[in-house]
C-alpha cells in the first residue's frame, strides 16, 4: 500500500510536502518528500502526522461524561460517582462500552492507547472464571476499533495508606503481589494487545509490597499514578516521611521504562528523581482541569530528562490536539510566558507510542485537513495549535484505514456510545 501525503511532519526535518509513503505488512518500509502522486497511492491532503498515542485511559469512565462536571466537590468526592459505575461492569459491557470508546479515540487519530486497567475481577471479587475476562474484553474492544492496546494491568492491594479495602474496591486487587502477578503472567501479547504493568498509586501498593512488585515486572511498561492530588503526599509524608517519587525511587522502581502519570504536586527533590531516572511523565490535562488537580511542571520535568506522553484518562475530553495544547496553555498561565513548548516537542509527547512499549515503524497516520473553519490559513507546521479532533479526516492504523472523511469503519460512534452507556446506567 502506498500513502501520498500533501504535507507530512517528519521527525528529521518537520513539515515536507508531498511525501510517499511506502507500506507493507503493516509497516512503513520507505518515505520519500517531493514525490509526485504515484496513481495507485491513497492521496491524504492536509497534513499528515503519526498516530497519536493515548498514554493514560480509563475506557469505562467515559459514562461519566456529562454526568459529573456540575456538582462542584473535589477529586474525591467525584470518585464516589466513578466507583458505582465501576460496580456496574460485566465482561460483556465493558466491551461493548470499550469498543465505542476506543473508536471514539480512533475519530480522534489515536492508535494506540494505554489502558489503565483495574477493574479485574467480579464485584466483590471473586474472580470470573477466566481470571483475566475484563483483559480480555479490552483486547476484543481494540480490535473490534481498529487500534492497539497496552494493556497496564494494575496492581490494587489496599484502600488507602494502613487502610483496608472498601467495599466497592474488592473487584480492582488480587489480595497480594503474588496473586497479581500470577494472573498478569497469563496474559499474552498479540499484535493487538501488549502486556504491560502499573502500579495504581503510593495509596494503594503499600511501601513493603513495592519492590516485590518491581521484582515481579522486571521488563516492559510501568505506570503509575504519581502525585495527581496534594492530599496523596500529605498521607504518604505522614506514614512514610517520603514524597510518592522518593519512595518508588527508594523501590527500585523509576526507570526509563516508567510512566508516572499525573505527576501534578511534585517537589523540586521529586522533579530531578523523575528526571535523572529517564522515568517518563504523562499530563492529562483537561481531566487534570476536570477534576481541579492543578497545573504540572511539563517544562521542569522534561528540562530534567522526562520524556512527556498525554493521555485522556476520564475522556472528559477525547481529543490529543487539545490535550497537547492544554499543556501548553497550562505553562502559559503558570509563568507568564508563550512558547515554552515547540510545536514540534507537543508533536513529539502526542505520539509517544514507546512509552507504551511498541516499536517505532508501524504504518499509523492521520491526516488533518488544512481547510477547515478552524484550520484555514495556519500554517501547515502549527496546524495542532489551532486544529481538533473535527479536523481528522482520515486515520490509518498499522497500515489499514479505520477512519475515512470523518467515519469510523463501524459505523456511527455516536450511536455506539449511546446504546453502551444507557446499558449501564437503566
Amino acid at each position: 500500500m502506498r500513502y501520498w501525503c500533501e504535507h507530512a511532519w517528519l521527525d528529521s526535518s518537520g513539515v515536507r510536502s508531498s511525501v510517499l509513503v511506502d507500506v507493507a505488512d503493516g509497516k512503513i518500509t520507505a518515505v520519500v518528500p517531493d514525490s509526485p502522486c504515484p496513481p495507485d497511492a491513497h492521496r491524504l491532503p492536509g497534513l499528515v502526522l503519526p498516530g497519536f498515542a493515548n498514554a493514560h485511559s480509563h475506557a469505562f469512565h467515559r459514562a461519566l461524561r456529562g454526568r459529573t462536571h456540575a456538582d462542584g466537590g473535589t477529586f474525591w468526592t467525584w470518585r464516589t460517582g466513578m466507583y458505582a459505575l465501576a460496580g456496574k461492569l460485566d465482561p460483556g459491557s465493558y466491551r461493548k462500552l470499550a469498543t465505542a470508546v476506543y473508536a471514539e479515540m480512533a475519530l480522534a487519530g489515536v492508535t494506540c492507547v494505554g489502558e489503565f486497567h483495574y477493574v479485574h475481577h467480579a464485584p466483590g471479587g471473586a474472580p470470573y472464571a477466566d481470571p483475566n475476562a475484563m483483559a480480555e474484553a479490552l483486547r476484543q474492544a481494540a480490535s473490534d476499533a481498529g487500534i492497539r492496546v497496552t494493556l497496564l494491568d494494575t496492581c490494587y492491594l489496599a484502600g488507602g495508606i494502613d487502610q483496608p479495602l472498601a467495599e466497592e474496591q474488592l473487584r480492582f486487587s488480587d489480595g497480594s503481589v503474588d496473586a497479581w502477578a500470577s494472573r498478569v503472567s497469563s496474559l499474552r501479547s498479540d499484535s493487538v494487545l501488549l502486556a504491560g504493568a502499573a502500579i495504581h498509586s503510593a495509596r494503594a501498593v503499600p511501601r513493603a509490597a513495592l519492590p516485590s512488585l518491581v521484582s515481579a515486572w522486571p521488563s516492559g511498561p510501568l505506570h503509575v499514578h504519581l502525585s495527581e492530588q496534594p492530599a496523596e503526599n500529605e498521607a504518604c509524608l505522614a506514614a512514610y516521611g517520603l514524597t510518592p517519587t522518593e519512595l518508588l525511587a527508594e523501590a527500585g522502581a523509576l526507570s526509563p521504562r516508567t510512566t508516572a502519570v499525573h505527576a501534578t504536586h511534585l517537589s523540586t527533590k521529586d522533579i530531578s528523581l523523575l528526571g535523572s531516572s529517564g522515568t517518563g511523565a504523562c499530563f492529562c490535562p483537561t481531566t487534570e482541569a476536570d477534576l481541579a488537580d492543578g497545573i504540572g511542571p511539563a517544562r521542569e520535568l522534561v528540562d530534567a530528562g522526562s520524556p512527556l506522553s498525554l493521555g485522556s484518562d476520564q475522556h472528559a475530553v477525547i481529543d490529543p490536539l487539545l490535550e497537547a495544547r492544554a499543556v501548553e496553555h497550562g505553562e502559559r498561565l503558570r509563568t507568564g510566558r508563550r512558547g515554552r513548548f515547540t510545536p514540534e516537542e507537543l508533536y513529539t509527547a502526542m505520539t509517544a507510542h514507546t512509552s507504551l512499549g511498541w516499536p517505532a515503524g508501524y504504518a499509523d497516520l492521520v491526516a488533518i485537513s488544512l481547510d477547515t473553519p478552524r484550520t484555514a490559513g495556519c500554517l501547515p507546521s502549527q496546524a495542532m495549535l489551532v486544529a481538533t479532533a473535527s479536523d481528522v479526516h482520515t486515520v490509518v492504523a498499522g497500515g489499514r484505514v479505520i477512519v475515512e472523511d470523518g467515519r469510523h469503519r463501524a459505523g456511527d460512534v455516536g450511536q455506539l456510545l449511546t446504546e453502551a452507556i444507557e446499558e449501564l446506567w437503566r
